[in-house]
Order: structure tokens, then C-alpha cells, then sequence
């Protein structure tokens, strides 16, 4: 079972170097994360998801790679990886993985404007090698939202909301 994880910032830049450092402990085997979404809310009020990943590119991607396959099964590459691409990219922009979109949006409009939010959907991890990797952002944010155990919540909220 994945867990979600909510952290409001006081401005743009500390949930994009907070997703960052996460990416790398990912790599490393420390935490191993379903998705992590930046949502920031700009100055004029509008706000914004910025996926990790564009599912509509590796749809795209990935449809022009088996478009041209069968393109070149029945002789017309160039017209089969148009074709795979579009309805990759298509197929992409209307998968929503991990986070629903618009519980994110929902969330990041009650954000101040000039904020931000990270939202990491956790399937596993090694908790005290994550916070320790962390120790920069202790103090810089505030959990907004969690759906771990009462006793890990209070842990991670006195690291992260640390004076």
C-alpha cells in the first residue's frame, strides 16, 4: 500500500529541490516513489502541476516506436509512426497515474500565491536514511496532508516543521 505525502513551501523552489534530492534517494534504493508532483501557485493566482514525468511524450515516444514497427510490417513506415505517435500521445495525455490531477488542483488552490506543494505518493521506503537525506528542508515547509499512521505523521511533521 502507497502513502501520500502532502508538504506546503513558502515559495517556488523548495518542492522542485525537495522532489530533486527524492529522485536521487530513489536511485540510490532508499525510497522507492509511485509519483511525486510539484504544484505551484503563481502570483496571479494560477495554479500549476509540473509532473516528473510527461505521460504525453512517452506516450508519443513509445507510440511512434510501435507505429513504425507496424509501419514497417505493411511498408509504410513514416505513416505508421505519425499514427503511433499521435494516439500515444493522446493515450498519454489522458492516463492520469498516481496522483489524481484534480485532488492536486483542488489542494493547490488553496495555496498562497508565490507557493508551492509537493505531493509524493511513497510506496516504499527506509525512513531514517530518507529524513537524513532530507536535513536540508527541516524547517523550510509544513504538512499539509498525509495518510500515514498517526505516529509517523508526527515524526515527519517535527522533522520537517523543525524551528
Amino acid at each position: 500500500m502507497s502513502n501520500l505525502i502532502v508538504i506546503g513551501f513558502n515559495n517556488e523552489t523548495d518542492a522542485f529541490e525537495m522532489r530533486a534530492a527524492l529522485a536521487k534517494m530513489q536511485a540510490q534504493y532508499l525510497i522507492e516513489m509511485e509519483d511525486a508532483v510539484v504544484v505551484t501557485r503563481d502570483a496571479r493566482g494560477k495554479v500549476q502541476l509540473h509532473q516528473a514525468v510527461s505521460l504525453t511524450a512517452t506516450g508519443a515516444i513509445g507510440g511512434a516506436f510501435w507505429g513504425t514497427l507496424i509501419g514497417m510490417l505493411f511498408f509504410n513506415p513514416l505513416l505508421g509512426a505519425a499514427v503511433g505517435a499521435g494516439s500515444g500521445a493522446l493515450s498519454g495525455k489522458l492516463t492520469d497515474l498516481g496522483i489524481n490531477d484534480e485532488f492536486m488542483k483542488e489542494l493547490g488552490a488553496t495555496l498562497k500565491e508565490g507557493t508551492s506543494a509537493l505531493f509524493v505518493l511513497v510506496r516504499k521506503s527506509t525512513p531514517d536514511k530518507v529524513l537524513e537525506g532530507l536535513k536540508a528542508f527541516a524547517g523550510k515547509g509544513r504538512i499539509i496532508q498525509t495518510s500515514l499512521t498517526k505516529d509517523n505523521e508526527q515524526e515527519l511533521r517535527k522533522f520537517i516543521e523543525a524551528q
